[in-house]
């Protein structure tokens, strides 16, 4: 029997609702615009948000979210995805839950291997490409790895870009000059690192620079998550269980809700 009601994927950004809510809506209708017939994405955020660049808030949006995939779970929500690149609690978070969890990086990483032999990040500050260094090499992906380089924006100027052509153009030629030295050290694939990059650029379809595509990582971690639904109907898996995503046990999922 063919199910046919709809699928629901909750998407996890980790932006104030309220405060962050242009960029909210945004998101909102790009997912809605490259969403398959019979699927909807429902964007959240985190509250309060990740604004400090650090790993000790990185590692309390990390439990936030762990809790809301949780009860995405409960909800009924058929997928979850974990909207920030950096993706912390994604470990954690398939352990617990039986529903597909897609991660921004993750799925953009592994979509640019497809694209060409080797990719690069650029990201919004210097502060993460360290971090971006770990998270390439834990994902198990150095030897194709190129580097990243970083922007130096803050949110009030990714946010006037978005409606300012004065200011998304004075964005993009940053953007440009931190991308070019990353295609002459062999870098075929250009990937935003960071969900406000990416809405941004989602604008220019295709966006080429010398040769190397920017990727539309909003797009492919939808298209990612649906593809695990699909998949999931397919063959009934949604993860391995042998050793790094083994199931939780139930008590100490009840611990963790409980302190």
């Amino acid at each position: 029997m063919v199910d046919v009601r709809q699928k629901r994927i909750w998407y996890q950004s980790f932006v104030h609702p309220v405060g962050q809510a242009p960029y909210i809506e945004r998101l909102q209708a790009l997912l809605d615009k490259v969403a398959a017939t019979g699927v909807s994405f429902e964007v959240h955020g985190l509250d309060p948000p990740d604004h400090s660049f650090h790993p000790l808030s990185e590692f309390r949006c990390a439990n936030q979210v762990i809790r809301n995939a949780l009860e995405a779970e409960r909800s009924g929500y058929d997928a979850f995805v974990l909207g920030h690149f950096q993706e912390p609690g994604l470990l954690e978070i398939r352990g617990c839950v039986d529903i597909p969890v897609v991660g921004l990086g993750e799925a953009n990483l592994l979509a640019a291997l497809s694209l060409g032999h080797r990719f690069a990040l650029v990201t919004i500050d210097p502060i993460f490409i360290p971090w971006h260094d770990r998270q390439v090499r834990n994902h198990g992906l150095a030897e194709r790895y190129v580097g990243t380089a970083a922007l130096k924006m803050n949110l009030p100027s990714f946010m006037q870009a978005f409606t300012d052509e004065t200011a998304y153009v004075r964005v993009r030629d940053q953007f440009v000059v931190q991308v070019k030295p990353l295609i002459a050290a062999g870098a075929e694939v250009i990937i935003p690192a960071g969900g406000l990059p990416m809405l941004l650029f989602a604008r220019e379809c295709p966006f080429v620079i010398e040769g190397s595509p920017i990727m539309n990582g909003i797009a492919v971690v939808a298209k990612a998550a649906e593809m695990a639904l699909e998949l999931k109907t397919i063959t009934k898996v949604v993860v391995s269980r042998r050793s790094t995503y083994a199931k939780a046990a139930p008590e100490a999922i009840r611990e963790f809700l409980a302190h």
